[in-house]
């Protein structure tokens, strides 16, 4: 019996040694090195390499080659305006994260590492960090969903205090193709900036909902790529919706009624977000389009012409607007290639004198934009 116990507390000992040995890799590579005058350096440690390149969002052109000395390969930005930037390397052809930077996201199948830059309080790079302020909580749940035929994941915030008793307003956040319900709380900072919103007043506590909008899918994973359309065994995502809202009823203490219910969603989930309010016309008071893809039907045809043929969805968003819903709000980059199917649905929102609002920035389909999108339209709620 004490030699069976020694062997135990020997393996034990071993597998917590062997656990424990990242503690003492040596990371020689300061990255990134955040400047004096604003701008970054990038570094990577490859002695053989004969060349390496970064690549990202933070990179001039998109991406460059590496500067080598003894070794140590770096790259310096130009001055960059507060944001979250990602970037890799690729060493000799092979890609390579930054070893001396934990922070890094997925994005559908790529991974990145991450760095944010802020210059003062309240900026959006401000909104993305975390501060010292009351901070909510992140959940990924498990919910029965009939409609599709089996359990699905969603991630669900809930902001300070929820815990006290006090029942709090409902933002249901959808994200987009290849996405799935860890994309708004990795790439979009979707926590940080409610956290940062809520502490700077700017923003009502609430709870945001985020599913996976795959109907084909029960969770996340990472090589799956949605199509707007695709739809799981039971049916489509949009009239399974019902199924996420009944489990947050019975399960989180929510306010009730249009005035405390919103939803939006990017690219995919914004045509989610279309499809879906129209479908439960009053449901929702409030209602964000991010580089919303909006269609009814993969066409070439007009909005105007598939609601036209289509008079049931005609009559839904008649029915949405006669609601009077708080707030119907688009949002979308000029190069966004999405960008006329939004001028599509403008135009015929101005033809029914439907009353919405519209805003338009620089740049295309971007998480650098939907991450400004959801700080907006979060301050317009509730």
């Amino acid at each position: 019996m004490k030699r069976l116990f020694l062997l135990a507390a020997t393996l034990l000992t071993a597998f917590a040694a062997q656990a424990q040995q990242a503690i003492f890799e040596k990371h020689d590579t300061r990255s990134p090195q955040f400047n004096d005058d604003g701008t970054v350096t990038l570094r990577v440690k490859a002695p053989e390499a004969k060349k390496v390149t970064v690549i990202g969002d933070c990179i001039k052109g998109g991406h460059q080659e590496m500067t080598n000395q003894d070794g140590i390969w770096s790259y310096t930005t130009a001055v960059l305006p507060p944001e979250l930037y990602s970037y890799r390397f690729y060493v000799d052809g092979a890609e390579v994260q930054d070893a001396g930077n934990i922070e890094r996201s997925r994005d559908v199948r790529s991974f990145m590492s991450t760095f944010i830059v802020s210059k003062e309080e309240g900026d959006c790079g401000y909104l993305y960090q975390n501060h010292n302020v009351e901070h909510g909580d992140v959940a990924h749940v498990w919910y029965d969903s009939p409609q599709l035929g089996m359990k699905r994941r969603m991630s669900i915030y809930t902001p300070p205090g929820y815990d006290k008793g006090k029942a709090y307003p409902v933002l249901y956040l959808l994200h987009g193709a290849g996405g799935d319900e860890e994309a708004w709380l990795t790439l979009g900072r979707t926590a940080q900036i409610m956290d940062n919103l809520i502490a700077l007043g700017k923003a009502k506590p609430m709870i945001v909902v985020m599913p996976n909008g795959n109907a084909s899918e029960a969770a996340a994973k990472t090589l799956s790529i949605s199509l707007p359309l695709r739809e799981g065994r039971g049916g489509s995502y949009e009239e399974s919706f019902s199924d996420i809202m009944n489990y947050m009823k019975s399960h989180y203490k929510i306010k009730k009624g249009a005035d405390n219910t919103a939803l939006c969603g990017l690219s995919m989930g914004g045509y989610h977000t279309f499809r879906i309010s129209m479908l439960n016309a009053g449901t929702f008071g409030y209602m964000g389009l991010f580089s919303a893809a909006v269609r009814l039907e993969r066409t070439e045809k007009s909005l105007e012409q598939q609601l036209a043929e289509h008079p049931e969805a005609a009559a839904q968003l008649k029915a949405l607007f006669a609601a009077k819903p708080h707030l119907y709000w688009i949002a979308i980059g000029k190069d966004d290639f999405l960008f006329q199917q939004n001028v599509a649905l403008r135009q015929y929102l101005d033809k029914m004198q439907y009353p919405y609002e519209y805003f338009e920035n620089e740049g295309g389909h971007i998480w650098r934009n939907w991450r400004i999108y959801l700080s907006m339209f979060a301050q317009r709620l509730f």
